[in-house]
């Protein structure tokens, strides 16, 4: 397993952590992912340490605060082994401070996250969501609040627009508090529209990526396949309505082109597609979510190894997309060249 440093941040994290959604198994969609228990966690978290595996990403709202508990149980014992990241803001119930960002619901929710945890502190706190309703000088002062107290580690944010993202940025700096250093984000060979604005916001700023839902919601796990039924056995049957959504001839596509490097590599599909994210740009680390130890020691054969330059380029041919407005004159950049020359910081990656 290798390590790289999250965003331009002192921390480094492995490559591939791991997405603790499986825990707990409550609600209609978490169920669905999984239900692992404490003594089934325990032995993917024995999995996981054993592969180089150290972080560990969960949120409040994953089976309302169940995944938080049973991480919890499942790193007893080992705290100094693991990094713990979890995230708070989307709504936990319909009482007016069981959402947003708010002074009151950071603190409450960073308290309850350390309880069910069974730590002293959190490794890395994020918002799941930009709360518009609370100002960000607010928010940036309660969790600098939290740093100091020494019951938060590092800060990021997940499924932040760019302009959100800048303007926390910006005030960070002009107050002094702690910067974000990563940014959760939907990414995989089906749903790049991270690349438009958040990969250059990343790369400039040094926010290290964080995908989540790597294998596009369970659609490259190499059991969809062209002129087939979804198997009766997906998760997608219950889930396809929460995830992000997908083109079918865009999905086959890509699926094409990942059936054919397999036959190249003797890899899995999902390997496949877990790989190319290691080679982008900005990642820090993948996050792969397991029901079982198969899926888990699958995942894991997605490092040690690299596709050559002909074989990503086969990938980014397929899973191409035209950029919305103005995003799309990027990729005339032949064109723009004297206008927008690529300062040096634009060479920064995860892995310096």
């Amino acid at each position: 397993m290798q390590y790289r440093r999250l965003g331009a941040s002192g921390l480094k994290v492995p490559e591939l952590s791991f997405g603790a959604g499986t825990f707990g198994g409550r609600g209609p969609l978490f169920s669905a992912w999984g239900n692992s228990d404490a003594r089934e966690a325990r032995r993917l978290v024995d999995i996981c340490l054993d592969a180089g595996i150290t972080m560990f990403d969960t949120a409040d709202v994953y089976s309302d605060g169940a995944s938080e508990e049973v991480l919890g149980q499942a790193v007893k014992g080992r705290r100094d082994q693991v990094i713990l990241s979890t995230k708070t803001s989307l709504p936990l119930g319909d009482g007016p401070d069981d959402a947003g960002s708010s002074r009151s619901r950071l603190i409450r929710a960073c308290e309850s996250a350390l309880r069910r945890l069974g730590t002293d502190h959190i490794d890395l706190f994020q918002l799941h969501a930009f709360d518009a309703g609370t100002p960000v000088e607010e928010v940036l002062s309660a969790l600098d609040g939290l740093v100091r107290a020494g019951k938060v580690r590092y800060v990021g944010v997940s499924n932040f627009s760019g302009w959100q993202t800048m303007k926390s940025l910006a005030a960070a700096d002009r107050y002094g508090h702690p910067r974000y250093v990563a940014h959760q984000v939907y990414y995989s060979l089906i749903g790049r529209d991270y690349e438009w604005e958040l990969m250059p916001l990343g790369l400039d700023q040094g926010l290290g990526a964080l995908v989540w839902s790597p294998l596009g919601w369970g659609r490259l796990t190499g059991k969809v396949r062209r002129g087939r039924p979804l198997p009766s056995d997906s998760r997608l049957h219950q889930t396809a309505r929460y995830g992000p959504p997908v083109d079918d001839a865009h999905l086959y596509r890509v699926i094409d082109a990942l059936d054919e490097i397999a036959q190249e590599t003797g890899k899995a599909i999902p390997q496949i597609a877990l790989n190319w994210l290691l080679q982008r740009p900005t990642v820090s680390s993948v996050i792969i979510g397991a029901r079982n130890e198969e899926q888990l020691r699958q995942n894991l054969g997605a490092t040690g190894w690299t596709l050559t330059s002909d074989q990503m380029a086969k990938l980014d041919a397929a899973s191409a997309r035209t950029a919305p407005y103005p995003y799309f004159p990027y990729q005339l950049q032949e064109g723009f060249a004297r206008l927008n020359p690529p300062p040096d910081r634009l060479t920064w990656t995860p892995t310096a």
